[in-house]
Protein backbone atom coordinates (compact mmCIF):
# COMPACT_ATOMS: atom_id res chain seq x y z
CA UNK A 1 0.00 0.00 0.00
CA UNK A 2 3.04 2.42 0.52
CA UNK A 3 3.18 2.36 -3.56
CA UNK A 4 -0.65 4.13 -3.11
CA UNK A 5 0.46 6.62 -0.54
CA UNK A 6 3.33 7.98 -2.48
CA UNK A 7 1.43 8.27 -5.47
CA UNK A 8 -1.59 9.97 -3.46
CA UNK A 9 0.96 12.25 -1.91
CA UNK A 10 3.27 13.18 -4.65
CA UNK A 11 0.64 14.72 -7.23
CA UNK A 12 1.57 18.49 -8.69
CA UNK A 13 0.32 20.37 -10.78
CA UNK A 14 1.14 18.99 -14.49
CA UNK A 15 3.89 22.08 -15.99
CA UNK A 16 2.99 23.84 -19.17
CA UNK A 17 5.51 25.71 -21.41
CA UNK A 18 4.14 29.11 -22.33
CA UNK A 19 4.32 28.13 -26.01
CA UNK A 20 2.28 25.28 -25.44
CA UNK A 21 -1.83 25.72 -26.89
CA UNK A 22 -4.71 25.67 -24.40
CA UNK A 23 -6.62 22.24 -25.29
CA UNK A 24 -10.36 22.22 -24.91
CA UNK A 25 -11.30 19.61 -22.54
CA UNK A 26 -14.33 18.02 -20.65
CA UNK A 27 -14.63 16.45 -17.50
CA UNK A 28 -17.79 14.88 -18.53
CA UNK A 29 -17.19 12.80 -21.40
CA UNK A 30 -14.55 10.58 -20.06
CA UNK A 31 -16.99 10.13 -16.95
CA UNK A 32 -19.17 8.83 -19.17
CA UNK A 33 -16.98 6.84 -21.80
CA UNK A 34 -15.68 4.79 -18.82
CA UNK A 35 -18.82 3.92 -17.38
CA UNK A 36 -19.94 2.58 -20.79
CA UNK A 37 -17.17 1.09 -21.10
CA UNK A 38 -17.28 -0.88 -18.21
CA UNK A 39 -21.21 -1.69 -19.22
CA UNK A 40 -20.25 -2.67 -22.30
CA UNK A 41 -17.41 -4.72 -20.83
CA UNK A 42 -19.68 -6.30 -18.45
CA UNK A 43 -22.24 -7.37 -20.76
CA UNK A 44 -19.51 -8.83 -22.59
CA UNK A 45 -18.18 -10.91 -20.08
CA UNK A 46 -21.61 -12.13 -19.12
CA UNK A 47 -21.61 -13.77 -22.03
CA UNK A 48 -18.76 -15.14 -22.97
CA UNK A 49 -17.70 -16.06 -19.08
CA UNK A 50 -20.95 -16.15 -17.21
CA UNK A 51 -21.65 -16.17 -13.74
CA UNK A 52 -18.81 -14.08 -11.81
CA UNK A 53 -19.89 -11.38 -14.15
CA UNK A 54 -23.97 -11.56 -13.16
CA UNK A 55 -23.84 -8.37 -11.55
CA UNK A 56 -27.08 -6.80 -9.86
CA UNK A 57 -27.93 -4.35 -7.55
CA UNK A 58 -27.57 -6.50 -4.36
CA UNK A 59 -24.14 -7.52 -5.63
CA UNK A 60 -22.94 -3.66 -6.11
CA UNK A 61 -24.44 -3.61 -2.25
CA UNK A 62 -22.60 -6.62 -1.11
CA UNK A 63 -19.15 -5.47 -2.52
CA UNK A 64 -19.37 -2.01 -1.06
CA UNK A 65 -19.63 -3.71 2.26
CA UNK A 66 -16.90 -6.15 2.06
CA UNK A 67 -13.26 -5.98 2.62
CA UNK A 68 -10.93 -5.78 -0.09
CA UNK A 69 -9.32 -8.75 -0.91
CA UNK A 70 -6.15 -10.42 -3.37
CA UNK A 71 -7.30 -12.66 -5.74
CA UNK A 72 -5.83 -14.66 -8.77
CA UNK A 73 -7.57 -14.73 -12.06
CA UNK A 74 -5.74 -16.18 -14.34
CA UNK A 75 -1.94 -14.05 -15.01
CA UNK A 76 -2.56 -12.73 -17.87
CA UNK A 77 -5.31 -11.17 -17.58
CA UNK A 78 -5.00 -9.91 -14.18
CA UNK A 79 -1.44 -8.44 -15.11
CA UNK A 80 -1.80 -7.51 -18.62
CA UNK A 81 -5.42 -7.53 -19.02
CA UNK A 82 -6.43 -5.01 -16.14
CA UNK A 83 -3.14 -2.47 -17.38
CA UNK A 84 -4.96 -2.25 -20.69
CA UNK A 85 -8.34 -1.58 -19.24
CA UNK A 86 -6.64 1.23 -17.02
CA UNK A 87 -5.14 1.98 -20.17
CA UNK A 88 -8.10 2.80 -22.06
CA UNK A 89 -9.99 4.66 -19.00
CA UNK A 90 -6.40 6.65 -18.93
CA UNK A 91 -6.79 7.77 -22.44
CA UNK A 92 -10.54 8.64 -22.55
CA UNK A 93 -9.57 11.32 -19.97
CA UNK A 94 -6.24 12.39 -21.50
CA UNK A 95 -8.18 12.29 -25.40
CA UNK A 96 -10.64 15.04 -23.54
CA UNK A 97 -8.34 17.01 -22.72
CA UNK A 98 -7.19 16.16 -18.93
CA UNK A 99 -4.22 16.58 -18.06
CA UNK A 100 -1.56 13.17 -16.75
CA UNK A 101 -2.69 13.72 -13.23
CA UNK A 102 -6.24 14.18 -12.69
CA UNK A 103 -6.57 11.50 -15.98
CA UNK A 104 -5.07 9.14 -13.80
CA UNK A 105 -7.55 9.96 -10.77
CA UNK A 106 -10.49 8.63 -13.56
CA UNK A 107 -8.47 6.13 -14.24
CA UNK A 108 -8.11 5.01 -10.62
CA UNK A 109 -12.18 5.65 -10.18
CA UNK A 110 -12.86 3.60 -13.42
CA UNK A 111 -11.15 0.37 -11.72
CA UNK A 112 -12.80 1.48 -8.37
CA UNK A 113 -15.79 1.13 -9.94
CA UNK A 114 -15.23 -2.08 -12.07
CA UNK A 115 -14.34 -3.75 -9.01
CA UNK A 116 -17.41 -2.67 -7.59
CA UNK A 117 -19.94 -2.93 -9.91
CA UNK A 118 -18.57 -4.92 -12.70
CA UNK A 119 -17.97 -8.02 -10.88
CA UNK A 120 -19.74 -10.19 -8.44
CA UNK A 121 -16.53 -10.93 -6.76
CA UNK A 122 -15.21 -9.58 -3.73
CA UNK A 123 -12.90 -6.50 -5.09
CA UNK A 124 -9.10 -6.84 -5.11
CA UNK A 125 -6.77 -4.43 -4.39
CA UNK A 126 -4.39 -6.05 -6.45
CA UNK A 127 -6.52 -5.63 -9.60
CA UNK A 128 -6.83 -1.70 -8.05
CA UNK A 129 -3.00 -1.32 -8.51
CA UNK A 130 -2.92 -2.91 -11.98
CA UNK A 131 -6.11 -0.83 -13.54
CA UNK A 132 -6.05 2.14 -11.52
CA UNK A 133 -2.01 2.83 -11.69
CA UNK A 134 -0.28 0.67 -14.34
CA UNK A 135 -3.21 1.59 -16.61
CA UNK A 136 -2.22 5.13 -16.70
CA UNK A 137 1.50 4.59 -17.05
CA UNK A 138 0.72 2.06 -19.85
CA UNK A 139 -2.30 4.68 -21.23
CA UNK A 140 -0.06 7.33 -21.31
CA UNK A 141 2.54 6.49 -23.06
CA UNK A 142 0.26 4.59 -25.64
CA UNK A 143 -1.60 8.60 -25.66
CA UNK A 144 1.60 9.84 -26.39
CA UNK A 145 2.85 7.52 -29.28
CA UNK A 146 -0.42 7.76 -31.23
CA UNK A 147 -0.28 11.69 -30.87
CA UNK A 148 3.56 11.33 -32.27
CA UNK A 149 2.66 9.52 -35.00
CA UNK A 150 -0.18 12.31 -35.85
CA UNK A 151 2.10 15.11 -35.10
CA UNK A 152 4.95 13.70 -37.26
CA UNK A 153 2.85 12.52 -40.72
CA UNK A 154 1.72 14.18 -43.91
CA UNK A 155 -1.08 17.30 -43.29
CA UNK A 156 -3.90 16.00 -43.71
CA UNK A 157 -3.18 13.03 -41.87
CA UNK A 158 -3.33 9.85 -44.24
CA UNK A 159 -6.00 7.59 -43.40
CA UNK A 160 -3.44 4.51 -42.75
CA UNK A 161 -1.55 6.72 -40.07
CA UNK A 162 -5.36 7.56 -38.19
CA UNK A 163 -5.79 3.93 -38.40
CA UNK A 164 -2.48 2.85 -36.91
CA UNK A 165 -2.40 6.11 -34.14
CA UNK A 166 -6.00 4.76 -33.38
CA UNK A 167 -5.14 1.27 -33.05
CA UNK A 168 -2.36 2.44 -30.77
CA UNK A 169 -4.49 4.53 -28.75
CA UNK A 170 -8.09 3.73 -29.15
CA UNK A 171 -10.16 6.03 -26.82
CA UNK A 172 -7.58 9.09 -28.88
CA UNK A 173 -9.39 7.80 -32.46
CA UNK A 174 -12.81 7.53 -31.13
CA UNK A 175 -12.86 10.95 -29.40
CA UNK A 176 -11.32 12.53 -32.68
CA UNK A 177 -13.84 10.38 -34.79
CA UNK A 178 -16.99 11.98 -32.48
CA UNK A 179 -16.23 15.40 -31.72
CA UNK A 180 -14.28 16.39 -34.66
CA UNK A 181 -12.63 19.91 -34.13
CA UNK A 182 -13.61 19.97 -30.58
CA UNK A 183 -11.52 17.31 -29.33
CA UNK A 184 -8.70 16.62 -32.43
CA UNK A 185 -6.05 18.59 -31.42
CA UNK A 186 -2.63 16.91 -31.21
CA UNK A 187 -0.96 17.01 -28.48
CA UNK A 188 2.03 18.72 -28.73
CA UNK A 189 5.33 16.17 -28.14
CA UNK A 190 7.50 19.82 -27.67
CA UNK A 191 9.59 18.51 -30.77
CA UNK A 192 11.02 15.44 -28.56
CA UNK A 193 13.63 13.13 -29.49
CA UNK A 194 12.76 9.87 -29.72
CA UNK A 195 14.25 6.93 -30.87
CA UNK A 196 12.16 3.57 -32.40
CA UNK A 197 13.06 0.46 -33.48
CA UNK A 198 11.34 -2.79 -34.80
CA UNK A 199 12.90 -6.62 -34.39
CA UNK A 200 11.48 -9.38 -36.45
CA UNK A 201 12.59 -12.98 -36.25
CA UNK A 202 13.43 -15.81 -34.65
CA UNK A 203 15.34 -17.06 -31.49
CA UNK A 204 16.46 -20.43 -30.64
CA UNK A 205 16.71 -22.19 -26.91
CA UNK A 206 20.66 -21.90 -25.78
CA UNK A 207 19.97 -23.03 -22.15
CA UNK A 208 16.79 -24.34 -19.89
CA UNK A 209 16.68 -25.46 -16.29
CA UNK A 210 13.53 -25.91 -14.35
CA UNK A 211 11.54 -26.76 -17.44
CA UNK A 212 9.46 -29.85 -16.19
CA UNK A 213 5.93 -30.28 -17.01
CA UNK A 214 6.16 -27.63 -19.23
CA UNK A 215 6.13 -27.98 -23.28
CA UNK A 216 8.76 -25.89 -23.62
CA UNK A 217 9.21 -24.71 -27.82
CA UNK A 218 13.08 -24.30 -28.35
CA UNK A 219 12.46 -22.19 -31.42
CA UNK A 220 10.35 -19.34 -31.74
CA UNK A 221 9.70 -16.46 -34.08
CA UNK A 222 10.03 -13.30 -32.46
CA UNK A 223 8.37 -9.72 -32.66
CA UNK A 224 9.65 -6.56 -30.91
CA UNK A 225 8.67 -3.41 -30.85
CA UNK A 226 10.78 -0.71 -28.62
CA UNK A 227 10.65 3.10 -28.53
CA UNK A 228 11.93 5.86 -26.48
CA UNK A 229 10.78 9.45 -26.42
CA UNK A 230 12.20 12.30 -24.86
CA UNK A 231 15.94 11.49 -25.10
CA UNK A 232 18.11 13.98 -23.44
CA UNK A 233 20.30 16.24 -25.21
CA UNK A 234 18.04 17.92 -27.76
CA UNK A 235 18.30 21.92 -27.29
CA UNK A 236 15.46 23.74 -25.47
CA UNK A 237 13.41 20.29 -24.42
CA UNK A 238 12.26 20.79 -20.68
CA UNK A 239 10.69 17.52 -18.76
CA UNK A 240 7.58 19.68 -17.80
CA UNK A 241 5.00 17.27 -17.81
CA UNK A 242 4.82 13.47 -16.64
CA UNK A 243 5.91 11.08 -19.14
CA UNK A 244 8.13 13.64 -21.48
CA UNK A 245 10.90 11.20 -21.17
CA UNK A 246 9.68 7.20 -21.20
CA UNK A 247 10.80 4.26 -23.20
CA UNK A 248 8.44 1.59 -24.22
CA UNK A 249 9.41 -1.92 -25.40
CA UNK A 250 7.16 -5.10 -26.25
CA UNK A 251 7.80 -8.44 -27.25
CA UNK A 252 5.76 -11.36 -28.96
CA UNK A 253 6.58 -14.86 -29.57
CA UNK A 254 5.08 -17.79 -31.19
CA UNK A 255 5.67 -19.81 -28.60
CA UNK A 256 4.25 -17.98 -26.07
CA UNK A 257 2.15 -14.65 -27.34
CA UNK A 258 2.94 -11.28 -25.06
CA UNK A 259 6.10 -12.35 -24.18
CA UNK A 260 7.18 -8.90 -22.06
CA UNK A 261 6.21 -5.76 -22.15
CA UNK A 262 8.67 -2.61 -20.13
CA UNK A 263 7.43 0.94 -19.11
CA UNK A 264 9.26 3.20 -17.50
CA UNK A 265 8.52 7.01 -17.52
CA UNK A 266 9.42 9.89 -15.93
CA UNK A 267 6.90 10.99 -13.17
CA UNK A 268 8.42 14.02 -11.67
CA UNK A 269 11.91 15.26 -12.39
CA UNK A 270 14.05 17.51 -14.53
CA UNK A 271 16.92 17.46 -16.96
CA UNK A 272 20.88 18.30 -16.61
CA UNK A 273 23.48 18.85 -18.23
CA UNK A 274 27.49 18.33 -17.23
CA UNK A 275 29.70 19.77 -20.15
CA UNK A 276 29.65 19.45 -23.20
CA UNK A 277 29.27 16.00 -23.81
CA UNK A 278 27.10 15.09 -21.22
CA UNK A 279 23.07 15.72 -20.99
CA UNK A 280 20.64 13.80 -18.69
CA UNK A 281 17.12 13.90 -17.15
CA UNK A 282 16.78 12.59 -13.54
CA UNK A 283 13.56 11.93 -10.81
CA UNK A 284 10.66 9.49 -10.02
CA UNK A 285 9.57 7.26 -12.62
CA UNK A 286 6.63 5.21 -12.44
CA UNK A 287 7.36 1.26 -14.19
CA UNK A 288 5.22 -1.05 -15.33
CA UNK A 289 6.41 -4.71 -16.36
CA UNK A 290 4.85 -7.64 -17.13
CA UNK A 291 7.57 -10.35 -18.53
CA UNK A 292 6.58 -14.11 -19.15
CA UNK A 293 9.04 -16.29 -20.77
CA UNK A 294 8.04 -20.18 -20.97
CA UNK A 295 8.86 -21.22 -17.58
CA UNK A 296 7.59 -18.52 -15.15
CA UNK A 297 6.24 -15.20 -15.25
CA UNK A 298 6.51 -12.02 -13.38
CA UNK A 299 4.68 -8.56 -13.35
CA UNK A 300 5.48 -5.32 -11.18
CA UNK A 301 3.75 -1.98 -11.19
CA UNK A 302 6.13 0.05 -9.13
CA UNK A 303 8.18 3.84 -8.48
CA UNK A 304 12.02 4.32 -8.57
CA UNK A 305 14.48 7.26 -8.81
CA UNK A 306 17.33 7.55 -11.08
CA UNK A 307 18.49 9.02 -14.27
CA UNK A 308 19.06 8.41 -18.25
CA UNK A 309 21.86 10.29 -19.81
CA UNK A 310 24.17 10.55 -22.90
CA UNK A 311 27.74 10.92 -22.82
CA UNK A 312 29.34 11.03 -26.04
CA UNK A 313 33.28 10.43 -25.67
CA UNK A 314 33.93 11.42 -29.10
CA UNK A 315 32.35 12.58 -32.01
CA UNK A 316 32.25 8.49 -33.52
CA UNK A 317 30.57 7.03 -30.09
CA UNK A 318 27.67 7.93 -27.97
CA UNK A 319 26.08 6.02 -24.74
CA UNK A 320 22.92 6.47 -23.84
CA UNK A 321 22.37 4.95 -20.15
CA UNK A 322 19.56 4.37 -17.54
CA UNK A 323 19.97 3.54 -13.99
CA UNK A 324 16.60 3.12 -11.32
CA UNK A 325 16.17 1.46 -8.32
CA UNK A 326 12.97 1.62 -6.34
CA UNK A 327 10.20 -0.62 -5.15
CA UNK A 328 6.84 -1.60 -6.33
CA UNK A 329 3.77 -4.50 -5.64
CA UNK A 330 4.52 -7.48 -7.62
CA UNK A 331 3.10 -10.67 -9.29
CA UNK A 332 5.44 -13.79 -9.66
CA UNK A 333 5.00 -17.73 -10.27
CA UNK A 334 5.93 -20.80 -12.27
CA UNK A 335 4.25 -21.30 -15.65
CA UNK A 336 2.06 -24.10 -15.41
CA UNK A 337 -0.75 -24.76 -18.55
CA UNK A 338 -3.22 -26.37 -16.41
CA UNK A 339 -3.82 -24.05 -13.94
CA UNK A 340 -2.63 -20.01 -15.01
CA UNK A 341 -3.71 -18.66 -11.32
CA UNK A 342 -0.92 -20.38 -9.68
CA UNK A 343 1.12 -17.15 -8.58
CA UNK A 344 1.49 -14.83 -5.87
CA UNK A 345 1.98 -11.54 -4.85
CA UNK A 346 4.56 -9.27 -2.52
CA UNK A 347 6.24 -5.91 -2.35
CA UNK A 348 9.50 -6.12 -4.67
CA UNK A 349 12.56 -4.29 -4.10
CA UNK A 350 13.89 -3.55 -8.06
CA UNK A 351 16.53 -1.91 -10.48
CA UNK A 352 17.17 -1.30 -13.91
CA UNK A 353 20.58 -0.49 -15.46
CA UNK A 354 20.36 -0.17 -19.18
CA UNK A 355 22.81 1.27 -22.27
CA UNK A 356 22.87 1.72 -25.67
CA UNK A 357 26.40 2.76 -27.37
CA UNK A 358 26.19 3.77 -30.35
CA UNK A 359 29.19 4.20 -33.27
CA UNK A 360 28.08 6.78 -35.57
CA UNK A 361 25.20 5.71 -37.79
CA UNK A 362 26.61 2.13 -38.28
CA UNK A 363 25.96 0.05 -35.63
CA UNK A 364 24.59 -0.44 -31.60
CA UNK A 365 25.12 -2.38 -29.05
CA UNK A 366 21.76 -2.58 -26.40
CA UNK A 367 22.73 -4.22 -23.23
CA UNK A 368 20.15 -3.94 -20.01
CA UNK A 369 19.86 -5.93 -16.76
CA UNK A 370 16.78 -5.94 -14.72
CA UNK A 371 16.01 -7.53 -11.33
CA UNK A 372 13.29 -8.06 -9.00
CA UNK A 373 13.41 -9.46 -5.45
CA UNK A 374 9.64 -9.93 -4.35
CA UNK A 375 9.35 -10.83 -0.41
CA UNK A 376 7.41 -12.06 1.32
CA UNK A 377 5.97 -8.58 2.56
CA UNK A 378 2.46 -8.93 1.77
CA UNK A 379 2.57 -12.07 -0.02
CA UNK A 380 3.72 -15.49 1.37
CA UNK A 381 5.92 -17.14 3.08
CA UNK A 382 8.79 -17.69 0.87
CA UNK A 383 10.70 -15.05 -1.82
CA UNK A 384 11.71 -14.92 -5.72
CA UNK A 385 14.88 -13.34 -7.05
CA UNK A 386 13.81 -12.99 -11.09
CA UNK A 387 16.91 -11.55 -13.39
CA UNK A 388 16.51 -10.52 -16.37
CA UNK A 389 19.61 -9.87 -19.14
CA UNK A 390 19.17 -8.92 -22.80
CA UNK A 391 21.99 -8.04 -25.20
CA UNK A 392 21.48 -6.96 -28.71
CA UNK A 393 23.93 -5.83 -31.46
CA UNK A 394 22.66 -4.14 -34.85
CA UNK A 395 24.01 -2.95 -37.81
CA UNK A 396 22.66 -0.87 -40.64
CA UNK A 397 23.00 -2.23 -43.78
CA UNK A 398 21.04 -0.04 -45.85
CA UNK A 399 18.95 3.36 -44.57
CA UNK A 400 16.62 2.30 -41.92
CA UNK A 401 17.46 -1.31 -42.48
CA UNK A 402 19.84 -3.65 -39.81
CA UNK A 403 20.64 -6.63 -38.89
CA UNK A 404 20.48 -7.61 -35.42
CA UNK A 405 21.77 -10.31 -32.96
CA UNK A 406 20.18 -10.62 -29.49
CA UNK A 407 20.93 -12.67 -26.28
CA UNK A 408 18.37 -13.07 -23.83
CA UNK A 409 18.47 -14.62 -20.50
CA UNK A 410 15.37 -15.24 -18.05
CA UNK A 411 16.55 -17.03 -14.67
CA UNK A 412 14.26 -17.11 -11.82
CA UNK A 413 15.03 -18.41 -8.01
CA UNK A 414 12.60 -19.11 -5.40
CA UNK A 415 12.87 -20.23 -1.86
CA UNK A 416 9.77 -21.01 -0.24
CA UNK A 417 9.89 -23.44 3.24
CA UNK A 418 7.10 -26.23 2.57
CA UNK A 419 8.71 -26.85 -1.10
CA UNK A 420 12.43 -25.22 -0.62
CA UNK A 421 14.41 -23.79 -3.49
CA UNK A 422 13.77 -23.83 -7.51
CA UNK A 423 15.76 -22.29 -9.89
CA UNK A 424 14.14 -21.62 -13.40
CA UNK A 425 17.38 -20.66 -16.51
CA UNK A 426 16.33 -19.89 -20.09
CA UNK A 427 18.38 -18.51 -22.50
CA UNK A 428 17.95 -18.10 -26.54
CA UNK A 429 19.94 -16.07 -29.07
CA UNK A 430 18.40 -14.86 -32.11
CA UNK A 431 18.51 -13.38 -35.62
CA UNK A 432 16.80 -10.80 -36.44
CA UNK A 433 15.65 -8.18 -39.52
CA UNK A 434 15.51 -4.70 -37.95
CA UNK A 435 14.00 -1.42 -38.64
CA UNK A 436 15.02 1.81 -37.25
CA UNK A 437 13.31 5.40 -37.42
CA UNK A 438 14.10 7.99 -39.09
CA UNK A 439 16.37 9.00 -36.36
CA UNK A 440 18.75 5.25 -36.77
CA UNK A 441 20.17 4.14 -33.28
CA UNK A 442 18.46 7.26 -31.51
CA UNK A 443 21.61 9.29 -30.95
CA UNK A 444 20.59 13.22 -30.29
CA UNK A 445 21.66 15.85 -32.49
CA UNK A 446 23.00 18.42 -31.23
CA UNK A 447 22.65 22.49 -32.36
Amino acid sequence: MSLLVLLVVVVPTEGRCQSEPELEKSYVIPALEIIGFDALLNVFDRLVLGDPYHTSVASIRTNLRRRWVTENDPFAINQFGHPYQGAMYHGFARSAGLNFWTSLGYTFAGSAMWEVAGETSAPSWNDQIASGIAGSYLGEALYRIANLMIETGPTPTRRGRRFVAAATSPPLGLNRHLFGQRLDRIYPSKDAAYYRRIHLGAAATTESSGDDNINLRPTEGVFDISMEYGLPGKDGYSYSRPFDYFALQATATTGKGLESILLRGLLIGTGYKAGESHDGVWGLFGNYDYIAPQLFRVSSTAIALGTTFEWRPSDAVSIQTTALGGAGYAAVGALTRRDTSDYHYGIAPQAVVASRVIFSERAALDVSAREYYVSRVAGTSGHDNIIRFDAAFMVRLHQQRAIGLRYLLSRRDAFFPETGSRRQVRGTLGLFLTMLGHDRFGSVPRG
